[in-house]
């Protein structure tokens, strides 16, 4: 399986988070934190 080059790893979270609260709005709280974690993380490693 080969991945298309250069795929931003922020937009694909993104994408699975917001996913996430469409399928389960009542653990909004927990996975918007886990969102903001892992956001925060990634800007951190590029730099």
């Amino acid at each position: 399986m080969s991945y298309p080059p250069h795929v931003p790893v922020q937009a694909v979270v993104s994408v699975i988070t917001g996913i996430l609260i469409l399928i389960m709005p009542k653990l909004l709280n927990y996975i918007v934190a886990i969102y903001l974690i892992l956001s925060g993380l990634l800007m951190m490693l590029r730099y």
